[in-house]
């Protein structure tokens, strides 16, 4: 079952496709961490949500993290990202990370 019921309209960033690009994504993958996360959490920029799922191999392990910004008329994805090992639950993203987002922002 998704997390996120009513459908809505996807809007994909500039910086969301840069992203998928650099990191292998495919908009495929991307939905699929959209549509069963195994972590939810609040994002770092204000008003956005990040999700999680977890890749790889049980050597290489990764997670696949997307933002996302939720209006009444659409689901705005604004980045997706693979970090590298696991992350702890409510543990803040790395410094490079917070610092690429909140140019983008800007």
């Amino acid at each position: 079952m998704p997390i996120l019921k009513k459908p809505k309209t996807l809007f994909w960033t500039n910086h969301a496709n840069g992203k998928m690009n650099f990191y292998k994504l495919s908009p495929q993958r991307v939905l699929r961490v959209l549509n069963s996360p195994k972590r939810i959490e609040e994002g770092i920029a204000p008003n956005t949500i990040a999700m999680c799922q977890l890749a790889g191999s049980v050597k290489h392990p990764y997670e696949i993290w997307v933002m996302i910004a939720e209006t009444k008329i659409r689901r705005k994805i604004i980045s997706a990202w693979k970090y590298p090992g696991i992350t702890k639950a409510g543990e803040p993203l790395p410094k490079e990370i917070l610092n690429e987002l909140s140019k983008f922002l800007k």
